[in-house]
């Protein structure tokens, strides 16, 4: 058995180096190495997959270069609504919820309705009142808009078109016109444990009530130690069609596929066969991690206990 590891996403798209200078890389690339440390550093204190994921994305809620719950992208009524889920692997337990105005950290709330309540999946108000009762932290919708998500929604406006993440040329290292705007971690811990977590602030200009893959079970986030921990980004309606997460654990589970083989049937052959493109990151029961995605780049990065992190955002 592998020491216990962390690997995270802050979303998948197209590069656009040209847009980008080396302190805004740097700023990219250090918050991806603090947040996969700070997980790491979980795991080596004896916390459990499921608290390092928690935190990780968390902190990814937290840091408004990412489209989750700070600096999270506008629907086309101006208005803000985030989804996030998270799986234990050693209970198949898991929570979800979706279309939040008010939840500061969904992840949170998400791991709530996993522990504290009998259901799976709230939305909407009723997931906000999930949160008040468990006195989860609740925030007006204007904490998280920021200046460069507005100006990216009025571009997406002017252009009549739903944009993944956002549709404006930015000085973020991947072209903005084609990210998608997701977080997520995996972790493997030193009980043998997996657990995976994601979130969103969905798509720039969508159709207020969508919903994508992020807080759907199977589609953005899979968890079981039989198998592996996946976390999803990417155009969510494929991700749903394809059961992305799920499908990569049942090639696992019942062709008896390793981790690398089914990651890639899935990234490599069946998203794109309708047209899906994106990223995962995922780990499996032996503590192998795997970052597979078929767009230009991705957002990520992954830590052993004790080891320096790997961080990147291009293709290696």
């Amino acid at each position: 058995m592998k020491k216990p590891v962390i690997a995270i996403h802050g979303g998948a798209g197209a590069i656009s180096k040209e847009h980008i200078t080396p302190e805004q890389e740097h700023d990219y690339r250090h918050a991806l190495e603090e947040i996969v440390l700070a997980g790491s550093l979980c795991l080596k204190k004896g916390g459990s997959a499921l608290d390092a994921v928690t935190l990780a994305v968390t902190m990814l809620e937290d840091n408004p270069l990412f489209n989750a719950g700070k600096g999270a992208v506008f629907t086309n009524k101006g208005t803000h609504e985030l989804d996030a889920s998270i799986m234990d692997g050693s209970t198949l337990a898991c929570g979800a919820i979706a279309g939040v105005k008010h939840i500061k950290n969904p992840i949170q709330t998400a791991r709530a309705v996993m522990e504290k309540s009998q259901h799976v999946f709230f939305i909407g108000e009723a997931a906000e009142s999930f949160a008040k009762e468990h006195n989860l932290p609740l925030v007006e919708p204007n904490y998280f808009s920021t200046e460069a998500r507005y100006q990216q929604l009025l571009t997406a406006q002017g252009l009549g078109k739903v944009a993944l993440d956002h549709d404006v040329k930015t000085s973020a290292p991947l072209d903005e016109r084609k990210k998608m705007g997701t977080v997520g971690a995996v972790a493997f811990d030193q009980y043998g444990n997996l657990a995976s977590a994601t979130s969103t602030g969905g798509m720039t200009n969508k159709v207020a009530g969508r919903v994508g893959d992020s807080p759907i079970i199977g589609a953005g986030c899979y968890a079981n130690n039989k198998t592996c921990a996946v976390s999803s980004t990417g155009h969510g309606e494929m991700f749903i069609r394809s059961v992305v997460a799920y499908d990569v654990s049942a090639l696992m589970e019942y062709a008896g596929l390793s981790l690398q083989a089914a990651c890639d049937k899935v990234i490599y052959e069946k998203l794109p066969a309708i047209q899906g493109s994106g990223g995962i990151i995922a780990v499996d029961k032996q503590g192998n991690v795997y970052l597979p995605f078929n767009s230009e780049g991705m957002y990520r990065g992954y830590a052993y206990i004790d080891e320096p992190a790997y961080v990147n955002i291009y293709r290696d």
